[in-house]
């Protein structure tokens, strides 16, 4: 399994157990990469996530297609942002010209699919599987492939693998703790993010018998799957009266954290369906508007649409069972037809190359770029020097090559939290 951020890496990892469970009951193992970039998790923060595997290493784009050359993989889940599972699909085919013994190739989304919806699926076709979901996203996956002349046939429907936990049990009509799910990139202007926790703040003194929890994706300087460029922690520090004795920042699991939660509040965070799916009451936050660009107009219908007010004066939204279904919210055997195709292509002696629908003859001005941003040829091979040679580094260079990556993340996480918004500031100006 490759994957390029902590999310990613949670819902592949969940993933490969859901679609192929046998693999761990026959002795199996789950092999781990991780994409080298601006969003490679920290220890912490896979630590939090609280799924491992038998085997972990950081790699680059070519170094992952050097090791696919090297080992026999029956399935890869390629958890990763649209571009990058696009750099392996050619990558693969480059290595698998002709039908050959390969692994199964399955990529998908990490939660709700709200924006870029064309764009990330075509650079996701050629895998041999592409999870969807829910019925309500596997209808609209098969009519962009469609609409493009593509093959639609990868498109499988299952849910999101996270999906668990007990079942919420309401002791009273009242909730006695709320939180409230925050994500790194919605809303993205400080003073939308700052309203946001000031409410968080004001129901809290409200309700003095209640403690309020605003859940944080990440730590300042640490990136996850989208740019934080204004955190939470730090925004804390601004509020006129600060922050309550019963309203406090916390981490941890997200599912460990619904545990103890009466009312879960997001602008539109994926914590609504793992929310939604315990029967927990869920609100999802209409305060900045039903905007696209804030991702809650994808609850429409869903019940749960609700503002701050709303909140304060005792709601408890309660989600629609139609709406539920259709997101695959609540699904009976929602990964059957995911193992039943996996199964399937691992028993074929051979696979046919990697076919994408981005090609030299369909995006000559789009997929080189991409490709290139990989270290890889319009071809698909991967550049000179991108791939180092398969020998053991020593223990100090391997240190040292890791103490420069940090050095190097934190300088650009310097750059886009404090840097650009003192130049973006003095542009206004």
């Amino acid at each position: 399994m490759l994957a390029d951020s902590d999310t990613r890496w949670k819902w592949g990892a969940l993933t490969a157990h859901r679609i192929a469970p046998e693999c761990a009951e026959d002795g199996g193992t789950l092999t781990g990469f991780l994409l080298r970039g601006r969003a490679t998790p920290t220890p912490r923060q896979l630590g939090e996530v609280g799924v491992s595997a038998d085997r972990l290493t950081e790699v680059t784009c070519a170094e992952f297609l050097a090791e696919l050359r090297r080992e026999h993989y029956d399935l890869v889940v390629l958890a990763l942002v649209g571009g990058a599972v696009q750099a392996v699909l050619h990558g693969a085919r480059a290595l698998w010209p002709s039908p050959a013994a390969r692994p199964v190739l399955v990529t998908g989304y990490v939660g709700v699919v709200y924006e870029k919806l064309a764009d990330g699926l075509l650079l996701r076709h050629g895998a041999d599987v592409v999870l969807a979901n829910s019925r309500h996203d596997a209808t609209r996956f098969r009519a962009v492939y469609e609409g493009v002349g593509a093959d639609a046939s990868a498109v499988t429907e299952t849910a999101l693998p996270f999906l668990g936990g007990a079942p919420y049990e309401q002791v009273t009509d009242r909730a006695r703790t709320v939180v409230l799910a925050v994500q790194p990139s919605v809303p993205e202007s400080p003073a939308d993010r700052l309203y946001l926790l000031g409410r968080a703040a004001r129901h809290a003194r409200l309700h003095p018998d209640r403690e309020v929890l605003v859940k944080l994706r990440s730590k300042p300087g640490e990136h996850t799957t989208h740019l934080e460029e204004h955190p939470y922690q730090r925004l804390a520090g601004k509020l006129p009266d600060g922050l309550p004795p019963n309203c406090r920042l916390v981490y941890g699991n997200m599912g460990e954290v619904l545990d103890r939660t009466d009312l879960l509040v997001t602008v539109s965070s994926t914590a609504a369906l793992e929310s939604l799916h315990r029967g927990i009451p869920t609100a999802v936050l209409t305060d900045l508007g039903i905007r696209e660009a804030l991702g809650n107009h994808h609850f429409l219908g869903s019940g749960c649409l609700a503002s701050w007010d709303q909140l304060d004066a005792g709601l408890l939204p309660a989600g629609d069972p139609a709406w539920l279904a259709a997101q695959g919210v609540r699904s009976d055997a929602p990964y059957e037809a995911a193992r039943a195709r996996t199964a399937e292509l691992a028993a074929r002696a051979e696979l046919p190359p990697p076919a994408p629908y981005y090609t030299a003859q369909t995006a000559p001005g789009y997929l080189p770029g991409i490709l290139a941003r990989h270290h890889l040829a319009p071809d698909g091979t991967p550049l000179p020097g991108a791939a180092a040679p398969h020998a053991e580094r020593s223990r100090l260079r391997r240190y040292l090559r890791s103490r420069l990556r940090e050095a190097a993340r934190g300088a650009y996480r310097h750059g886009v939290q404090r840097v650009a918004p003192v130049i973006r500031r003095m542009g206004e100006l």
